[in-house]
Formats: C-alpha cells, sequence, structure tokens
C-alpha cells in the first residue's frame, strides 16, 4: 500500500517512454520501488509471461512473516519485508533473483502491534544498487548495502514522535535524486478511540523528512498543516515525483488535498483539495498520487471520484487548476496505473478493471473480476500485461488491450495485499507466506 513509490537514480536514463517515463527512470532490469521505474505502475520489462502457473514457477521462498510490502529488485537481487511469525520481529531480508535463496537477512526491530490488515513491515523497500533502505511502521529506518552489512539506523518515533494511524503506518518511502523522502501525514492525536485532545495537549503535525541516504541524517522537516478532521488525516500513500521541463516536485496525498513540494527543500508550492467539504471523520486516503504528463492525479477516498490538477500553480489551486473530475472512475485502495498513454483503475471493493483517458479521465472500457475477495494490491503493468493480486493470493494477468483476462493462478495464501514487481522476463509477488518468481524456464 500504499504509498510510495518512486525513484530516481544516478543509473543510465531509459531512452522509451511508456505514457510518463520520467528522466529519473530506470531500465527494465530493475524495480527498485513499489511503483517502478517510472512511478505510476510500469515499466519497459520485455518477455513477461502471461500464463502463470505454480507447477511451473522459476521458484517459490517462503518468509519468517508476514508483509503487505512489494518486493523491489535490483540486478541480481530481491530484496523484502517480514514481521516474523512467532515474535513479531522485523525482518529485513535480501534474495537471489535466480533461484530465491536467502542471501542475507537481518532483525531491524521489534514490531510489536498489528492487527487484522496490517503490521509494521508494510511499507516497501527501495535501494539506487548502491545502498537498500528498509522503512517499518514503528518508525525505525535503517540502511545496508548490497551484500547486507549495516550502514545506519534510526528511530523517527524517538526523534519526531509516534505516527498516529489508526491502522498502523505503511506508507513506503521514496528515494529520489539521491534523497530519502518519508511523509508522516497523519492525525494530531493519537489513534487509540481515545482522541480527543484536552487542554494543554500538544498536537502532533504532519510532516515530510528529506534525508541523505549515505549518512541518514535529516536535510530537511517540512510541516504538512490540514484542517481535516481525525482519521482523515491520515494517509498510506508514497511520495511521487512529478517530473515536468518546469522542474520536479514531490507530490503528497492525504488530509483532504493533494501538495506539491520543492524536492530540495520540502517547501509546499501548492496545494488542491476539495474532496471532502463536509469534513467527514473517516475519510483517510490510501492511494498514492498519480502523474501523468502535466496532470496530477488524486483519488479520494470511499468512492469519491478521481480528480486531476494541470501544472504551474501556487498557493490553493484547488479551482484554478482543475483538470478535470472523472465521472466514472474511482478506487479506495489500489493506486492506478499508468501505462502506454491509457490511465487503468482497480477497484477492489468493486472488483472492476477500468482504462480510460488521463487528459480527460474518461473511461475507455471497464471489466468485471471474477473474485471473491477484495483486491489491494495496486496494479502493475509491462510487456501489454497487466498483473494485481487479490487478498487470497490469486494472481491475475489481464491485456492492457482490452482487459481480457489472460490467466488466474491460486497461491493460496489468504491476506496478501502487496504488489506485483516486474522485471524482464520475470513476474515477482510476494504472497502472504512467500515470494514467488514467475517466467520463462
Amino acid at each position: 500500500m500504499r504509498a510510495a513509490r518512486w525513484i530516481g537514480r544516478s543509473l543510465a536514463v531509459v531512452g522509451i517512454v511508456l505514457g510518463g517515463l520520467g528522466a529519473g527512470a530506470q531500465d527494465s532490469a530493475n524495480w527498485s520501488q513499489w511503483r517502478g521505474p517510472t512511478y505510476n505502475g510500469a515499466g519497459s520489462a520485455k518477455n513477461l509471461p502471461d500464463k502463470l502457473d505454480k507447477a511451473t514457477a522459476l521458484w517459490s521462498t517462503p518468509m519468517p512473516g508476514h508483509s503487505n510490502g512489494t518486493p523491489v529488485i535490483h540486478g541480481d537481487r530481491i530484496f523484502t519485508t517480514a514481521s516474523a511469525n512467532d515474535s513479531m520481529k522485523l525482518m529485513a531480508i535480501c534474495l537471489n533473483k535466480a533461484d530465491g535463496k536467502v542471501l542475507w537477512q537481518h532483525e531491524v526491530g521489534d514490531g510489536f502491534v498489528k492487527n487484522s490488515r496490517n503490521n509494521f513491515a508494510s511499507p516497501s523497500p527501495v535501494t539506487d544498487g548502491k545502498r537498500v533502505i528498509f522503512l517499518y511502521g514503528n518508525g525505525l529506518l535503517a540502511a545496508f548495502e548490497m551484500d547486507g552489512k549495516p550502514l545506519w539506523k534510526r528511530d523517527l518515533w524517538k526523534e519526531h514522535g509516534k505516527w498516529n494511524m489508526l491502522w498502523l503506518y505503511a506508507s513506503s518511502p521514496l528515494l529520489y535524486k539521491n534523497k530519502l523522502y518519508v511523509q508522516a501525514v497523519h492525525r494530531n492525536v493519537a489513534a487509540n478511540g481515545l482522541a480527543a485532545a484536552k487542554p494543554g495537549d500538544t498536537l502532533a503535525e504532519s510532516y515530510v523528512l528529506g534525508i541523505d541516504p549515505e549518512t541518514g541524517k535529516d536535510q530537511f522537516k517540512v510541516a504538512r498543516p490540514s484542517d481535516a478532521v481525525a482519521e482523515s488525516r491520515e494517509s498510506f500513500g508514497t511520495p511521487i515525483p512529478w517530473e515536468r521541463p518546469a522542474g520536479t516536485q514531490i507530490l503528497i496525498a492525504g488530509g483532504d488535498c493533494m501538495t506539491g513540494h520543492d524536492p530540495e527543500t520540502g517547501k509546499e508550492i501548492w496545494r488542491a483539495g476539495g474532496w471532502n467539504p463536509e469534513k467527514i471523520p473517516h475519510w483517510r486516503l490510501v492511494p498514492s498520487p498519480v502523474t501523468w504528463e502535466g496532470i496530477a492525479i488524486a483519488c479520494p477516498p470511499k468512492g469519491g471520484k478521481m480528480i486531476a490538477w494541470k501544472e504551474g500553480g501556487q498557493g490553493d489551486v484547488t479551482q484554478t487548476h482543475l483538470a478535470w473530475k472523472a465521472l466514472e472512475l474511482s478506487t479506495d485502495v489500489c493506486v492506478p496505473l499508468v501505462y502506454q498513454g491509457k490511465l487503468y483503475v482497480l477497484d477492489g471493493d468493486k472488483k472492476t478493471l477500468s482504462c480510460g483517458e488521463p487528459a480527460s479521465g474518461t473511461k475507455i472500457w471497464s471489466v468485471p473480476i471474477e473474485s471473491r475477495p477484495v483486491l489491494r494490491g495496486s496494479p502493475t503493468a509491462g510487456d501489454g500485461k497487466i498483473y494485481a493480486t487479490n487478498e487470497d493470493g490469486d494472481v491475475f494477468c489481464w491485456s492492457a488491450v482490452d482487459g481480457k483476462l489472460l490467466s488466474k493462478v491460486a497461491l493460496e495464501a489468504k491476506g496478501t495485499r502487496g504488489s506485483v514487481a516486474l522485471v524482464d522476463g520475470m513476474v515477482v509477488v510476494r504472497s502472504a507466506d512467500k515470494v514467488w518468481a514467475f517466467g520463462t524456464k
């Protein structure tokens, strides 16, 4: 869930555009953050299988515990997290991409809380090929060299205060152009059922951190104010870079609004909202921002229609830079996908996959998904195919052209909520209990 994520690198720029492929994107060999090399769930991976089958899987590796996060892939390594079944210890795990063998594994801290939907191992890792960074829902942040050697570790709760989230923190970090971004968009009082502030209480603020990935030290901390109330102040999304000729911004959604920030200082440049004028208290935001060329898209919760704004504004641009409000596109949890100039929206509750025009928000087609459980993993795409999972661990593969179902494989893993990662020749799935790799042997 999420959030996230995002990740510009000092790697060679890919010379192919896939409907929003940005200047910081990576090549098809890597999926270094949870929303892939385009930050919109798509990549340029080729030779991906459309028929997934457990019997012909390349490999599967049991995990020590559950995670809602998405595996990230760089070179010959796959990184994932887990909350250990026997102790809730928070694990940082590295697998060999070729055969799934565990190359190294570290206990980062104590995951002392979990619930029926989430635990502290939900944020996805990020990597730039030099280091891999793991964030956990209790504020632990740790960096390792690619071979597993510890680099640095922090406790953001001790330094900046506890994150007040009803369903536990799940935003992934963003690693972009040698800066790590961590958002804490949360309610300003404890989310424990006794949330009313008392006279004299110090209210917690929402904020954005900019961190040096080499040293782990803060480069900036910027407050992100909100007039939302209670749970509506919370965001499970991830910061997303919006790369434009006029300059890049970091987008954050939650607290009844979307904001654009200067990537060097974190300063807020603009904000837009308007989807919760009655200040309903339980409209937490789950999906991360989505971008397509000069348009930034937000996904209001609880059946709210998707809404987009044009670039170039400052201050409150809710009305002045409104691009469109979708009439038929909505998602409460799954982050939309931008791929080959089209916008794909997975409504995991209504169990539909829709295709729309990102320039206008107009729906082109919609297909039903035959699934008993809901879908919580966000869709990802490559090689003309779209992949997603449901909560029973079924993995779906559709044609990106018309939504035709190409295959469905049952991994029999209840509680699967992560997104699928894609690199050349390989589909990587983090089910509730294993990491799976599918491809051509």
